[in-house]
């Protein structure tokens, strides 16, 4: 199935959102994000559809279009479009060098995309960490290489966190702390461990600490509501050569206070119910440089999302940066997000809404 001659690239845009597939040859991906992107696109005289690398050709690419009538998805041989939306959502896939050069050759047609992968951590924080005005949002951290400056680190703090490089959602993060002034306790989501010594901890951990490139992160004694710490979760969209946040979600820890995700028992409470003039002014400027620093950096961001704190002495934090946020659990947000993603695919696609 071609694509409909009423979709021409004189009056709708093309736009493409670049997958994976998982193991067992399935496509991989937010299928309810692609059908709602589809969806708002329609309304505004464009079209979407998904692929993977392996229906890139020549001058053709097969993929699959969502079909709102038919509540369904149906096979398609499209044109290159107008631009690329990544939404891999394997790291291990973007590693792979047919990305690259894919990437490589949208950019010898002058074709848009964003984003440009996944953030590492470690270099997410080095890059901060040169910024003038990030870097003072940011908690200490050491990558974690040398057993004796991992000690010297844990000494300093008492309590920390290790966290690995490539992860998200609170994947692999634990907690680590002295007890007793030698014990060691390291609390993870579901398990913990206790050591008589930094020795045997270090014994036990090293080789996985190593292979993972783990962070080692001070912790930050989060500002409390009703007793419970709680985080920002922010979204962020590129609007034109700005910045803007399109969403501030609260999340609160419950039973554990490793992490306030939502899958490991975090809970979800309305930006409203905090919300004051404060927040709004940091969190919006935190928004515009970031956004900025990601586009000079890596290459160009269209979207972001943020996880961002207040301690207890009423200093501001940023924890992760997601290059490609997971969907929220408001809905007003998820609906200002296609909103937001649709205005920019106009915008760098050249197109306007009629």
């Amino acid at each position: 199935m071609a694509v409909n001659n009423s979709w021409s690239k004189s009056t709708a845009p093309i736009i493409g959102i670049l997958t994976a597939r998982k193991k067992d040859g399935s496509i991989a991906g937010n299928g309810n994000l692609f059908m709602e992107l589809q969806k708002k696109l329609i309304s505004l005289n464009g079209v979407s559809f998904i692929f993977t690398l392996e229906g890139v050709h020549q001058e053709s690419i097969d993929g699959f279009i969502y079909n709102p009538e038919k509540n369904g998805w149906e096979r398609i041989t499209s044109p290159f479009p107008d631009l690329v939306y990544n939404r891999i959502p394997f790291r291990r896939s973007e590693k792979d060098l047919k990305i690259s050069m894919f990437f490589a050759s949208l950019k010898e047609k002058n074709i848009p995309f964003f984003n440009p992968g996944f953030i590492d951590k470690a270099k997410l924080y080095h890059l901060f960490k040169n910024h003038p005005f990030l870097q003072t949002f940011l908690p200490a951290t050491i990558p974690v290489r040398h057993k004796q400056k991992l000690f010297a680190f844990l000494s300093q703090y008492q309590s920390i966190y290790l966290k690995p490089s490539h992860s998200a959602r609170g994947n692999g993060i634990f907690k680590l702390e002295i007890v007793n002034q030698k014990e060691i306790h390291l609390i993870g989501l579901k398990d913990s461990y206790n050591f008589g010594s930094f020795d045997s901890f270090w014994e036990e951990w090293e080789n996985k600490l190593l292979e993972k490139d783990y962070l080692a992160q001070e912790e930050i004694k989060s500002m409390l509501y009703e007793g419970k710490r709680f985080d920002f979760r922010i979204l962020a969209h590129a609007d034109y050569n700005h910045y803007k946040v399109t969403g501030i979600g609260i999340r609160q820890s419950q039973k554990q206070d490793i992490t306030t995700h939502i899958p490991a028992g975090g809970q979800l409470l309305p930006y409203e119910l905090l919300q004051n003039k404060e927040h709004d002014l940091i969190i919006g400027t935190l928004v515009e440089h970031i956004g900025a620093s990601l586009t000079e950096r890596f290459g160009f961001f269209g979207e972001f999302s943020i996880d961002a704190g207040i301690s207890q002495s009423g200093h501001y934090y940023i924890y992760e940066v997601n290059s490609k946020p997971m969907s929220f659990d408001e809905t007003h947000i998820e609906e200002r997000k296609i909103e937001h993603l649709c205005q920019l695919f106009l915008q760098l696609t050249g197109y306007k809404t009629v």
